[in-house]
C-alpha cells in the first residue's frame, strides 16, 4: 500500500514553475528527492506538507487528504529542516510543554526518551546547542507524535560523520515496521546510496525519473576513454559527454544495443554520477 500518492503536482511563480510532479512511497520505504538548488524539491514538500497550497493536483498521505481531515492530515507528517524551527530562547522542556498543548499524540515520555538519549540538556535555551543537538531536538519531537511519513529537507547537512550516521540509523528504526515511509531531500548522495529504497530526480520544476535505487545503479555504467574512442557511432549511445584533455567520461545504459569496444573503460555508477551526467545532457 502506497503511504504518500503526489498527483499532477503544479505551483506556478513569476521565476519557476512546479509542473506536473507524480510519484507514490509504499509504506515502510525511504526516498531519496534529489536536484540541483532552485530545482523545485522545498517546494514539492511544502506543498506536501501543506504550508503552501499548490495551483493544481493532489498529496494523499494514508488513504487521506488535507481537505478531507486537515488536522490528521498534518498530524501524520513530520518535517525536519536544514535549520531549527523552534525560537534560540526556549528550552526543550518549555518545547515539550508547547508541544504537548499543540499535538493530541504527543507523548511526553517518548520525548523525554529521545533528549536523554541524545543528552540534550532540558533547561538551556536552544541558543546554546550545537547544530547536531538542534537537528536532534527536532527529530525528537516529530517523533514523539503519531507521524506516518517523515519529511526530511536538507536535514543532514552540516552534520559531522557521527551525527549523520545516527540520524540514518535513525531513520531504519523508524521505517523498520512497515508501516511508515520517509521523503529525504538531500545534497549528501552518500546517504542516499545507504538507505534509499527509491530515487526522485527533479530538474527545473520537472520530474525526471522515479526508480528504485538497485534498479537505477544496474541500470548504467559511467565509461571512459581516450578522445580518439569518441566515434560517432559510440556517441550514440553516451549520456552526458564530459570531455577534458586526455579523453572523455559519460553515462552508458547496461541495455544499449552497442557493445562497447576494447579500450573503453567501464565501472559501476554512483546515484551522484548518474546525476551529474543526467544534467550534463540536459543542459
Amino acid at each position: 500500500m502506497d503511504l504518500l500518492t503526489v498527483k499532477g503536482l503544479c505551483k506556478k511563480y513569476k521565476t519557476f514553475e512546479l509542473k506536473d510532479i507524480h510519484f507514490s512511497i509504499p509504506e515502510g520505504f525511504i526516498t531519496g528527492y534529489i536536484g540541483q538548488n532552485g530545482a523545485g524539491k522545498t517546494t514539492t514538500l511544502n506543498a506536501i506538507s501543506h504550508l503552501i497550497r499548490p495551483d493544481s493536483g493532489e498529496c494523499v498521505i494514508a488513504g487521506k487528504t488535507f481537505e478531507e481531515d486537515p488536522v490528521g492530515y498534518r498530524e501524520s507528517i513530520g518535517y525536519v529542516g536544514d535549520s531549527s524551527y523552534f525560537p534560540a530562547g526556549l528550552t526543550a522542556k518549555t518545547i515539550r510543554g508547547i508541544l504537548k498543548d499543540f499535538y493530541p499524540t504527543f507523548d511526553e515520555t517518548r520525548y523525554d526518551e529521545y533528549c536523554r538519549r541524545w543528552k540534550l540538556p532540558e533547561k538551556e535555551p536552544l541558543k546554546t546547542y550545537s547544530r547536531g543537538m538542534k537537528v536532534k531536538l527536532m527529530f525528537a519531537s516529530v517523533l514523539s507524535r503519531d507521524t506516518k511519513l517523515l519529511i526530511l529537507d536538507e536535514a543532514t547537512n552540516g552534520l559531522d560523520p557521527m551525527v549523520r550516521k545516527e540520524i540514518l540509523a535513525l531513520l531504519q528504526e523508524y521505517i523498520e515496521d512497515g508501516k511508515h515511509s520517509v521523503l529525504f531531500s538531500t545534497h549528501i548522495m552518500e546517504d542516499l546510496e545507504d538507505i534509499a529504497d527509491y530515487i526522485f530526480f527533479i530538474d527545473n520544476g520537472e520530474g525526471i525519473l522515479f526508480e528504485a535505487k538497485d534498479d537505477l545503479l544496474e541500470e548504467y555504467l559511467i565509461v571512459r576513454g581516450g578522445q580518439e574512442d569518441l566515434t560517432p557511432e559510440l556517441r550514440k549511445y553516451l549520456i552526458g559527454v564530459e570531455k577534458h584533455a586526455y579523453g572523455f567520461e559519460a553515462l552508458f545504459r547496461t541495455e544499449a544495443e552497442m557493445v562497447l569496444p576494447p579500450g573503453i573503460e567501464a565501472q559501476k555508477p554512483t546515484i551522484d554520477k548518474i546525476i551529474v551526467h543526467m544534467l550534463e545532457e540536459r543542459r
